[in-house]
């Protein structure tokens, strides 16, 4: 059998043991795995950039992979935890949400409820889930325990439709900055789908007002941009982003995450 690969994507930071803890956790049960940390860096209970972060990473991975996703807001109480077999890879994460961009990418996919307690660290604290229940469960499976094995499958997992564009009138959309990279990037969700002209190799005139800023100048690379010049681009994430040139966008135009981005063409 191939090594067993099993990521990270936390809201830990590392700063404290948490990471620590969870890998040697995982190692006692599978001492032959790879782990791999997708981030540690997502923001502090953010489900919304936990599911970003881990739907922009997972698919580069080799078949039966195992990501463990943990930003667990309600850690201890009722929320389940759970465990998705998609296409070719295994989740292990709450039930809160954290996994919906993943659902809307997968094709095929089982979702159960982790209630066989045998493989949980005993005892279970109430306020460290990714080590007690998660890190073991996540290590089993990549020994390749069947994910039946764990508990019953469920249909009434939590899931959330991420923010979508929208049209205001014939000339203008209406998106927002789903986040702000570490570059000071502001990650939008304006897809080439949403608005083609606008990403064509010679647009339309077009301005984008975000704040109290406003873009007029679409670039191919951060690098055409001019000293103090805020931008747009078509970013590896697939989204429009408002970038600058070798400085943050975020503190050039003083604009962060949940701010309204208006893209208005011309013609």
């Amino acid at each position: 059998m191939p090594q067993p690969i099993i990521t990270l994507t936390t809201d830990f930071g590392l700063n404290d043991h948490f990471v620590g803890a969870m890998k040697g956790v995982m190692l006692q049960t599978a001492p032959d795995a790879q782990i791999v940390d997708i981030s540690h860096a997502v923001q502090p209970f953010d489900i919304l950039d936990g599911a970003l972060t881990i739907s922009q990473a997972y698919s580069y991975f080799p078949s039966g992979t195992v990501h463990m996703v943990i930003v667990d807001p309600g850690v201890g109480t009722a929320r389940r935890p759970i465990i998705l077999a998609g296409d070719r890879h295994y989740f292990v994460a709450p039930d809160n949400g954290v996994l919906s961009l993943v659902y809307a990418r997968e094709q095929r996919l089982s979702v159960r409820h982790v209630t066989a307690e045998h493989y949980f660290l005993q005892p279970v604290s109430d306020t460290f889930h990714g080590r007690d229940i998660f890190s073991p469960v996540a290590a089993s499976l990549s020994k390749g325990v069947d994910p039946n094995r764990f508990g019953e499958e469920i249909t009434d997992y939590v899931r959330f439709a991420a923010p979508r564009p929208k049209p205001v009138d014939e000339r203008t959309l209406r998106g927002v900055v789903l986040k702000v990279d570490r570059f000071g990037n502001l990650i939008t969700n304006i897809t080439p789908a949403d608005i083609p002209k606008l990403f064509a190799e010679s647009p339309a005139p077009f301005k984008i007002a975000i704040g109290k800023g406003q873009v007029s100048r679409m670039c191919s690379t951060y690098a055409e941009g001019g000293p103090g010049e805020a931008f747009g681009i078509l970013g590896s994430m697939g989204f429009l982003e408002i970038a600058a040139n070798r400085t943050s966008a975020f503190q050039l135009l003083g604009v962060g995450k949940g701010t309204d981005v208006n893209v208005v063409l011309d013609a």
